[in-house]
């Protein structure tokens, strides 16, 4: 196959084009050619790259505009030359700030719903969120890194956005979600007692919005043998399940039943649930009331309330399989006869907070 009709079929398979014989003999094919799966994401990352530039380059033409009538460089140095100045004017130039990043804020939504952003109804993700509190967070950031400039104060870096992970293997393998370390610059996991870890990243799989990640910190020690198992077959509809995660500083349990065996528009890729998920849950476990882990949570579904997702535990161990290091996993589970709050007890050591940072 031509690298040209390699990339048209690509583009076909991303774009959801092809009949079910047609994916089914692609996807054996990227079974059989690891570098297809690359291919796939430097294909799905480029388009990614061109749909979000006109929102960017609109973004930075008005802080642009923002940084011009502000004449941050001469702020600065009036406040290095005169410190007595500094309370005085910073108040003075605080308010325009705040203002200026509502316009700019503003101004984006606009482009994204010129340019229909909000048109596609199959959107899994609450994508638009997530880009409104980035752009807060850098207004924020803005601000403080004004505020401590005039202080003489050491530069500001702030976690960007947060998901949860857990382990695969007791030596440092955890799984979670593309979207949630996407467009990183270093990523770190916490676990329940508040010690954070650097990890890398292993592997992503865009398609199915998989990532693994590698614990490299030094101070990291084993986890010791993981509790749960991964479930391989498909589990029942109306079946119970819960979810164990980081939406919030500490982690919070909900529990409910598969409503689906597919996710939207009946994607096999997904069980639909009616688990109460939340975006820092992203990237955690699928729980059935065995021990076992049946799928990885996604972020809810915005056109539907109360709907929500998880990708099959199936397409993680075809992840792993993808993997340049063998991965071993757990076969024996010790929490199939524990109760509720048994298994959570178990659990809280093996999942971990997703803290990606911006330099």
């Amino acid at each position: 196959m031509t690298e040209q009709k390699l990339q048209e079929e690509i583009e076909r398979y991303l774009s959801g084009e092809m009949t079910a014989q047609e994916r089914k003999q692609f996807e054996a094919l990227r079974k059989e050619d690891a570098s297809l799966n690359d291919k796939i994401a430097e294909h799905q990352l480029f388009t990614q790259v061109l749909k979000q530039y006109n929102t960017r380059m609109a973004l930075e033409t008005r802080l642009n505009a923002i940084h011009d009538e502000i004449d941050v460089h001469t702020l600065a140095e009036s406040l290095m030359i005169h410190p007595s100045w500094v309370v005085r004017l910073w108040r003075n130039h605080h308010s325009k700030i705040s203002v200026a990043a509502s316009i700019a804020i503003f101004g984006v939504l606009s482009v994204m719903f010129l340019t229909g952003y909000f048109s596609n109804q199959d959107s899994k993700y609450i994508q638009l969120k997530r880009d409104v509190a980035n752009l807060n967070t850098k207004t924020t950031l803005l601000n403080q890194k004004v505020a401590q400039s005039a202080k003489g104060g050491n530069r500001y870096v702030a976690d960007r956005y947060r998901g949860t992970g857990f382990a695969v293997t007791s030596n440092g393998i955890l799984v979670t979600n593309y979207h949630v370390i996407s467009e990183y610059d270093s990523v770190y996991v916490q676990n329940a007692a508040g010690k954070s870890f650097k990890a890398k990243v292993l592997f992503t799989e865009p398609q199915s919005d998989i990532a693994i990640l590698k614990i490299v910190d030094t101070a990291f020690k084993s986890l010791g043998p993981i509790p749960y198992t991964f479930k391989k077959t498909a589990s029942d509809l109306a079946e119970s399940v819960y979810t164990y995660g980081y939406p919030q500083d500490q982690p919070v349990y909900n529990d409910g039943k598969i409503t689906s065996a597919n996710g939207l528009n009946g994607d096999s890729l997904e069980y639909q649930v009616s688990v109460p998920i939340n975006p820092g849950n992203s990237g955690g476990p699928l729980m059935d009331n065995k021990g076992n882990v049946i799928g990885i949570v996604q972020a809810k579904q915005t056109q539907m309330e109360g709907v929500h997702f998880a990708v099959k535990t199936s397409y993680l161990l075809s992840a792993l399989d993808s993997l340049d290091q063998k991965v071993t996993l757990n076969t024996k589970n010790t929490m199939s006869n524990l109760n509720s709050q048994q298994q959570v007890k178990k659990l809280k050591n093996y999942v971990f907070m997703v803290k990606v940072y911006e330099k």
